[in-house]
């Protein structure tokens, strides 16, 4: 039996989970692949049906971990995929679509994102999207890394307004997409989609969310995700290599911060007052 988890609505209507699983530097080790498929196929059961990967990841490994994963589960699971931007011509995104779809065993991804911005020009790669959903080769389409001069170009191309989500980093010590993306995403309808949620475990080792953590029994990666998710139109693509890890990144969206802790963290982690160009990992 699958879980269900709360949900975002993306410009079409869809709804998806506000916590997903990533899969960044998965698939890599022999080691641990039986362990990686198992906290999948554990993070599926618990509702974390969102599973985001990339041709770039491995070469190609995670999207053959994933199909592995997958095995039995795909009609559960809203899948996407992000296309390198040297692949991102109208012929080479096609092209790159359907290595990704051989490696992951399916025959369709419910999105497929342009993973940064490259050389080509965009209504090129938009072109090639269209092409990819009148094919149903993919469902919907979208980017990441992408900042707001970024999105403010890709709608003003013939049907770049059909983007459905751009993926960014953002977590609590990397705030600057609050100043002017994520409104910007707001009022365009989009929901964003946070990966590095904490920052690739790289949070400092002393600030409030220790004490907060502490108080709540909880760990500090736990309030570090609450803190991204209490954004109703945010979702969250942590990367969990363990079970007891994907537990945990459930709970934490069960976790509710209230006004001090926010405000001790805000106290910490200031708000951006000015524009920040969009940082990525």
């Amino acid at each position: 039996m699958i879980h269900e988890l709360p949900r975002i609505a993306l410009p079409g209507g869809e709804r998806i989970p506000r916590l997903g699983q990533g899969t960044w530097e998965m698939g890599e080790r022999s080691a641990r692949r039986a362990e990686e498929i198992a906290a999948l196929r554990e993070g599926i059961a618990l509702g974390m049906t969102l599973i985001d990967t990339a041709e770039m990841y491995g070469e190609g490994a995670t999207e053959r971990l994933v199909g592995e994963a997958l095995q039995g589960l795909r009609d559960e699971v809203f899948l996407v995929s992000k296309v390198y931007p040297h692949n991102a011509s109208r012929r080479g995104v096609q092209m790159a679509c359907e290595a990704s779809l051989k490696r992951l065993g399916t025959d369709r991804l419910d999105l497929y994102l342009l993973h940064w911005r490259g050389g080509v020009p965009l209504e090129e790669t938009v072109q090639g999207f269209e092409a990819l959903v009148r094919a149903g080769k993919i469902r919907h389409w979208g980017v990441s890394n992408f900042d707001t001069d970024d999105m403010e170009e890709l709608f003003a191309v013939p049907g770049g307004d059909g983007c459905a989500t751009n993926q960014i980093l953002y977590n609590v010590a990397r705030r600057g997409p609050e100043f002017d993306l994520l409104p910007w995403s707001a009022e365009h309808g989009m929901p964003v989609m946070a990966y590095s949620p904490v920052d690739h475990a790289r949070l400092p080792k002393r600030s409030p969310l220790d004490d907060i953590a502490q108080a709540r029994g909880v760990s500090v990666y736990q309030v570090a995700m609450a803190w991204v998710l209490r954004q109703p139109a945010v979702c969250a693509i942590p990367k969990a290599a363990r079970i007891e890890h994907v537990r945990d990144n459930r709970a934490a969206l069960d976790l509710a911060l209230g006004d001090d802790e926010l405000a001790a963290l805000d106290a910490y982690f200031k708000p951006p007052r000015g524009k920040r160009a969009l940082e990525m990992l």
